[in-house]
């Protein structure tokens, strides 16, 4: 398709629909704010002319108000500018809906169906066989997290999926009450969600989403495979961290987990109730109605709480299934056989459990719970424990024993982590195995934080020969990325690891953090450095004849790891291990990428492709040379420096905290987590977690992470004369296309004529005109070793829907900078009037729930 007919595609799809569809939208009377649809238009188009003409948001705002409504008052101002937020929240809503109804058409889902394609040529080059042992020991995961990017309540999600599907069938009059219906309801939540409260908002995509996508998928393979033994458990599975993950959130409890394993199971015995109600509709033959009603009275007893468990295991009911199939192919020539085939293959792959829940925990508190152990039980280990080298500590760690006395421990976070690990056993007996059996240990230093982790699960009442958990090392920082090989190779050599490895069928499941690493190292030097511990992770497992699996935590932004997955994974060459792909799933990513069962159905078809390919095929674009290796060394080097630098800046953190919206991430009840690690109110570096700091630079239209460093590293190049080699490298390395393709995706989403009047500012002007500089020079040379004219002009999809959307939450932007400069007005007075102040701070933070929204991946 023409970049032309991709436009037009487009246009006629999404942009010409929404024109109308808007057009009915700003009509409704939904505000006693006079008037205020009718002059959302008019604000929109103040707004690009006022930037275009470089004025600041408080000028702009200034003439609309002069223009359109000079005796409105502050107080009226102000209300008329909620309102607005309001209308753009809602707009991007329709623009939502409006995408999910052309999803296929928008994405060509079946013309780039990567695995239908990939099956087509296993089967031109008669490779079947080859397929099949590759699909044994393949696997997929995707993990839902919690992280605080979610930013639409249930009620508009449900919303969304009606107007989308009224937008598919052209009814006009239901989705005028649909938007009528939205224009009322609130999308600002006056709490924070507990812990379970986004559990039950993720389970919606379980039950919606991934219970039929997932069994398309399979389906799809055993019927083109001829694979009726195919291992549905593991190659196509859903991770889940609410409830679980308790790094930073201390209100994930041990309590919770076990509260959110239930409601796991309630989930997936509701999806298998439905589903066999609509299969005792088909096979009304004697006898076998009895058996299937028989089933679906023990699902009903269990979730009425009639009884514990409808089965003691999956297998049971499998078992039992088998029996029905059997007389129904002897019996009733086979007559819907497909529906209970499909039926088990889903109970093969969900079991009990529905999705594996996930526990995690910083090794810092890992550290201190085993501080506080030791101090209360001092004859646990050697007195002179602490003056070992590290291999002998490790050792002992393996080896330690004894009877904890739970009542001498005084942290209720010590508690919790102990509390957590007798509950894993726990959701284990109730719901199998897979329910709960690996423990991430986040911002993992080295070997001794695992064998503290293993030391902790014997002294909870687990027995190191009986643990059937999987122990998942978290490296983030750049530092502890380079030094992964060789901490992992320490736990290899230890007997008592090894052993435990083997009996987790000889896997080590790693993960790798491109959020904290870009925060730490920069854009360049993470992705680089994630790529070499990977490639030094993998040849060190293939010696120890462990099979490495590869965890990613990935944000939405290509700044944590986000963009096209399936051209990340597709560009893994054979000197990484990728029998297993597994990577987190977030936030608003969680909805625009598997928000459907069209969408969720094509993004796990594309990421099974991608892996099954790398196994299968060679393709030279995956393969690094070795002076291809040293210019990616140079490059990330030179990136590194530049991030340093800057930031090492005296004003970076100061620019963050008082130019952004970055402190008001924590007030805008979005998520139970805190925004940084500790409990103190300050704000400093280390504890900021990388989605707010990220984010703050997506709210600026600025997405710093995305690029800084990558100007500076290809300028120095070419200023040698080797920028043809940088060229040559974007040729022929799927890795580095991968990675310019998604930082121009970031360097897309920025607007700074939005800030441009900081470079006014007297202390912050010179910083910004630092960042402003290195975005122009990432732009032109990212633009240069491409060979495109503009940014995503090889994918024009996604640079008309970027347009549109940046387009439409312009308003809303210009709006919370205006509130940004308000409340640094009046906070130069000694005494501010504190109810201004928290009237424009109320602005920022509503304004912060559309432009999220609206990038779909900013956070």
């Amino acid at each position: 398709m023409t970049k032309r007919a991709v436009k037009d595609h487009y246009e006629n799809l999404v942009e010409l629909k929404y024109k109308l569809f808007n057009s009915l939208f700003l009509t409704l009377p939904l505000d006693a704010v006079e008037q205020a649809g009718l002059l959302l238009p008019l604000l929109e188009e103040s707004s690009h002319r006022g930037l275009a003409e470089g004025l600041d948001p408080e000028e702009i705002l200034e003439n609309f108000f002069a223009s359109h409504r000079p005796s409105m008052s502050e107080e009226a101002r102000a209300q008329f500018l909620f309102k607005i937020i309001q209308y753009v929240e809602r707009q991007v809503v329709l623009i939502d809906a409006l995408e999910d109804a052309a999803y296929s058409e928008i994405h060509r889902t079946e013309e780039s169906n990567k695995l239908r394609q990939l099956v087509e040529r296993v089967e031109s080059d008669v490779l079947q066989k080859e397929f099949k042992s590759i699909l044994a020991g393949f696997g997929a995961r995707v993990i839902l997290t919690a992280h605080p990017t979610q930013f639409y309540p249930g009620a508009v999600l449900a919303i969304i999926t009606d107007l989308t599907e009224a937008v598919q069938s052209n009814n006009i009059a239901t989705a005028r009450e649909l938007l009528q219906q939205l224009g009322n309801t609130p999308f600002y939540q006056k709490e924070k969600p507990s812990p379970l409260d986004e559990a039950s908002q993720l389970t919606w995509y379980l039950d919606n989403v991934f219970y039929e996508s997932v069994g398309d998928i399979l389906e799809y393979l055993e019927r083109h495979l001829d694979a009726e033994d195919l291992d549905s458990e593991s190659l196509l599975s859903v991770g889940f961290w609410p409830g679980g993950d308790r790094d930073g959130n201390p209100f994930v409890t041990a309590a919770i987990t076990k509260e959110v394993a239930a409601k796991l199971r309630a989930r997936i015995i509701e999806c298998y109730h439905r589903e066999i109600k609509a299969i005792r509709r088909r096979l009304s033959f004697p006898e076998i109605t009895e058996k299937i009603e028989e089933i679906e009275q023990l699902f009903h007893k269990e979730l009425t709480n009639q009884i514990s468990a409808c089965f003691s295991s999956p297998r049971e009911l499998i078992s039992i299934l088998n029996e029905i199939q059997s007389s129904l192919e002897i019996n009733y020539q086979g007559l819907f056989v497909g529906k209970l085939v499909s039926f088990k293959r889903k109970i093969q792959s969900f079991g009990f459990h529905f999705a594996s829940l996930d526990i995690r925990q910083d090794s810092r508190v890992i550290d201190s719970t085993f501080h506080e152990i030791l101090e209360t039980h001092p004859s646990l280990l050697s007195s002179d424990f602490e003056n070992k080298k590290e291999e002998q500590k490790i050792a002992e760690l393996f080896s330690i024993n004894g009877k904890l006395q739970a009542n001498l421990l005084t942290s209720s976070t010590s508690l919790d982590t102990l509390n957590s690990l007798e509950e894993m056993k726990e959701i284990q007996i109730a719901n199998g195995q897979l329910a709960c059996h690996r423990y991430i240990i986040s911002n993992c230093r080295g070997p001794l934080d695992v064998a503290k982790l293993v030391a902790l699960f014997k002294l909870s009442g687990w027995d190191l020969e009986k643990l059937t958990v999987d122990i998942v090392p978290l490296f983030e920082t750049i530092a502890d990325l380079k030094n992964s090989s060789r901490n992992i190779k320490v736990l290899y050599d230890f007997k008592k690891y090894r052993e435990h490895l083997e009996r987790r069928n000889n896997k080590q499941v790693i993960m790798l953090g491109f959020s904290d690493g870009t925060k730490d190292g920069g854009y360049l030097m993470a992705n680089w450095s994630i790529y070499s511990a990977k490639e030094g992770l993998t040849k060190i497992s293939r010696v120890n004849n462990i099979e490495v699996c590869f965890f990613d935590g990935r944000g939405g932004p290509p700044a944590r790891g986000g963009g096209s997955t399936y051209k990340f994974y597709a560009a893994l060459g054979k000197t990484i291990e990728s029998n297993q792909i597994q990577l987190t799933i977030q936030g608003q990513t969680i909805s625009s990428y598997y928000g459907t069962q069209v969408g969720a159905t094509h993004n796990l078809r594309q990421l099974l492709a991608a892996g099954l390919e790398n196994n299968l095929y060679h393709r030279p674009d995956r393969e690094l040379s070795s002076s291809q290796r040293e210019l990616m060394e140079e490059l990330a080097n030179s990136a590194h420096q530049k991030y340093l630098n800057f930031k090492s800046h005296p004003l970076f953190l100061k620019y963050l905290v008082e130019m952004s919206a970055l402190n008001y991430y924590s007030l805008s009840n979005i998520g139970s987590r805190p925004s940084v690690r500790n409990s103190s109110d300050k704000i400093d570096f280390e504890s900021l977690r990388a989605i707010p700091f990220v984010g703050a630079w997506g709210q600026l239209k600025q997405n710093v992470p995305g690029y800084f460093g990558l100007g500076t590293a290809l300028k120095s190049m070419e200023e040698k004369g080797r920028l043809d080699e940088c060229i040559d490298l974007y040729d022929r390395s799927g890795f580095f296309r991968a990675l310019v393709g998604n930082s121009m995706q970031s360097m897309s989403k920025t607007n700074f004529s939005l800030t441009s009047y900081m470079k006014k500012d007297k202390l912050f002007g010179e910083f910004w005109e630092l960042i402003y500089s290195e975005f122009e020079l990432s732009m032109e040379m990212a633009l240069k070793i491409s060979g495109q004219s503009v940014l995503l002009e090889d994918h024009p999809g996604s640079r008309h829907s970027i347009g549109l959307r940046q387009k439409v939450v312009l308003p809303l932007l210009i709006i919370q900078q205006f509130a940004l400069i308000k409340i640094r007005s009046l906070n130069l007075n000694d005494s501010p009037d504190l109810k201004e102040v928290e009237l424009y701070e109320n602005m920022v933070i509503r304004s912060l729930f559309g432009n999220i929204n609206a990038s779909r991946n900013s956070a």
